[in-house]
C-alpha cells in the first residue's frame, strides 16, 4: 500500500495551489458579493488543461487519472469551493457525458468546454423529481431528424451562465430508468427561458431553473443511445460525489489551519487560547475526522482508476464530508469570536457554501440509502420491500 502522491501529482498540486492563491482566494468574497461568474477564470483554467482532465487525448483531453482530478478539485477548493463546484464537479459530470457523444458533439461542444470557452449545466433534477430522478416528466419526442423537448429542470448549478445544458428527458416514459436519454441543448435556442434562485451560498455560480417549450434540437445532439442517459449519469455520480466531498473538506481544513494559528496568537486570561483544551481539542477532533474522510476519498478515486466500483465509497464520503466539514467551519467561526461572525473573515461564506454540498448530487439521506443498497442488497431497499 502506498499513501504517497506520485511526483507528477505533487507537481500538479503545487501548480494548482499557486494558481489558487493568486487567482481564486483573493477574489472569493468579491464573486460572492457580486453574484457573478468569473468567465475569465474559467478560460484560464481551461488553458491550463485542468477542465475535464480525464477525457481521453484522442478526444481533446489530457487523459489524466481520477486521483489527479481529485487533487485539482481539492487544491482549487482551498481558495474557492463554490467555483470548484461548477468547473470541476459539474465539469466532471458533463465531460463524462460529452466524451461519449458523436463526432459532432465532441467538435461543437466538448472542445470549447475543455478550453474554458463555454460553460455547461447538468440538468437532471426537476421540481417533482430530485431524489427520485426516474420520476422526471421532461419529454423528448422524435420528430423526423429532430427531437422536441418539453419540461422543466430545477436547482441547476450555474444555470444562469451556462451556454449548453445536458438535459435528461424521457424518450420512452413506460420504460422507467431505461427510458431516459441525455441531450445537448444550447441555452440560446427558441423556447428556452431561465429563472435564477436567491440562494444563501454559492452565489457566484447562480443556480436556477430552465424551462423548455417545444425546443427543437437535431437528432445528432443525443448523447449515446436512447435509453442510456440515466445509466451514464449515475456512473458519473460515483466520481462527482467524491469530488464534492473533497470540495467540502478543503475549505474546512483551511479554516482549521487559520483557526489554529489564531488561537496560538490570541490571549485570554494571560495565556494563548490554544492552551485551553476546550479550544484545542475541537480542532484536533475535526482535523482527525476530516483527514480520515479525505483518505477515503482518495481511496475511492484510486479504485476508480483501477476499474473498480466506487458506488459504496462515494455514498459514504458524500454524507460524511459535508456534514463534518460544516461542523468544523462552524466551530472555527465561533472560536474567532464576534470577528468570525463578520464578513471580514471568509468563514461565514465557507459555511454557506459547504452547506450546499450536503444537497448537491444527492442529499445525505440519499447517500446513506446508496450505501444501504450496497451493504444489504436491493431487496432491503424501502421502496422495493414495500412493493414486493
Amino acid at each position: 500500500m502506498d499513501f504517497e502522491f506520485s511526483d507528477e501529482e505533487k507537481a500538479l498540486a503545487d501548480m494548482v495551489r499557486k494558481f489558487t492563491e493568486k487567482e481564486l482566494a483573493p477574489f472569493y468574497s468579491k464573486w460572492d458579493r457580486e453574484e457573478k461568474f468569473p468567465r475569465h477564470i474559467n478560460k484560464k483554467i481551461g488553458e491550463l488543461g485542468l477542465i475535464g482532465i480525464t477525457v481521453a487525448p484522442e478526444k481533446g483531453g489530457m487523459g489524466g487519472s481520477h486521483v489527479a482530478e481529485g487533487v485539482i478539485t481539492e487544491e482549487a477548493s482551498r481558495g474557492d469551493c463554490s467555483l470548484a463546484m461548477s468547473i470541476f464537479v459539474v465539469g466532471h459530470l458533463c465531460a463524462v457525458l460529452l466524451e461519449q457523444g458523436n463526432e459532432r458533439i465532441r467538435t461543437e461542444f466538448l472542445e470549447p468546454f475543455l478550453g474554458g470557452d463555454t460553460l455547461p449545466a447538468f440538468c437532471m433534477t426537476e421540481p417533482e423529481a430530485g431524489t427520485d430522478a426516474v420520476a422526471m416528466r421532461t419529454r423528448a419526442i422524435k420528430n423526423g431528424s429532430s427531437y422536441i423537448l418539453n419540461g422543466e429542470k430545477s436547482g441547476i448549478t450555474v444555470m444562469m451562465d451556462a451556454d449548453i445544458a445536458l438535459v435528461f428527458a424521457k424518450t420512452d416514459p413506460g420504460a422507467g430508468a431505461r427510458g431516459v436519454s441525455c441531450f445537448v441543448v444550447p441555452t440560446d435556442l427558441p423556447g428556452i427561458t431561465r429563472q435564477s434562485y436567491a440562494d444563501m451560498g454559492c452565489k457566484g455560480i447562480t443556480r436556477g431553473s430552465i424551462f423548455m417549450e417545444d425546443v427543437e434540437i437535431p437528432e445528432d445532439y443525443l448523447i449515446g443511445q436512447e435509453g442510456m442517459g440515466f445509466a451514464m449519469g449515475m456512473q458519473a455520480f460515483d466520481v462527482s460525489r467524491i469530488l464534492l466531498s473533497l470540495e467540502a473538506i478543503a475549505p474546512a481544513m483551511v479554516s482549521l489551519e487559520e483557526t489554529k494559528e489564531y488561537t496560538m496568537q490570541r490571549n485570554a486570561f494571560g495565556r494563548p487560547l490554544a492552551t485551553f483544551e476546550g479550544v484545542s481539542f475541537p480542532i484536533v477532533e475535526h482535523i482527525s475526522i476530516l483527514e480520515a474522510v479525505r483518505l477515503l476519498c482518495y481511496k475511492g478515486l484510486w479504485m476508480r482508476d483501477q476499474g473498480m466500483s466506487t458506488t459504496k465509497i462515494a455514498g459514504m464520503v458524500k454524507w460524511m464530508a459535508p456534514r463534518f466539514s460544516t461542523n468544523a467551519i462552524r466551530d472555527c467561526l465561533v472560536l474567532h469570536g464576534h470577528y468570525g461572525y463578520t464578513q471580514e473573515f471568509p468563514l461565514e461564506q465557507r459555511l454557506r457554501d459547504v452547506i450546499a454540498i450536503e444537497i448537491a448530487d444527492g442529499t445525505s439521506q440519499v447517500s446513506k440509502l446508496v450505501v444501504q443498497r450496497e451493504l444489504f442488497g436491493r431487496d432491503f431497499l424501502p421502496y422495493n420491500y414495500r412493493n414486493r
